[in-house]
């Protein structure tokens, strides 16, 4: 039995947006989507998610996302992806 989050919301924002940490913002996100488990695990052997057109590696440990594509494309220059947070609202981290 895993006890990995079966589902996060990944946000891609600009990623020149910073907050006061220096740390990307999720706040305005300029495409979000809920990916979910597919029991696998992707090339950076991180547990790999998809849904939505997103297919990502996510370490559940720190909420990083390690690895991503996009409709099938790698993520364009200047663009950064988050998991959202768990109190965002949305699906993230809930099943």
């Amino acid at each position: 039995m895993t006890t990995d989050p079966q589902r996060f919301e990944i946000l891609l924002v600009p990623e020149h947006v910073k907050n006061r940490s220096g740390a990307p913002q999720g706040d305005r996100p300029l495409r979000s989507a809920v990916v979910e488990a597919t029991g696998g695990l992707g090339a950076s052997g991180y547990p790999r998610y998809a849904g939505q057109g997103m297919e990502a590696d996510i370490d559940p440990a720190t909420r990083t996302v390690e690895a991503l594509l996009v409709d099938g494309a790698e993520l364009d220059p200047g663009l950064t992806a988050l998991v959202a947070p768990e109190d965002r609202g949305g699906a993230a981290g809930r099943r």
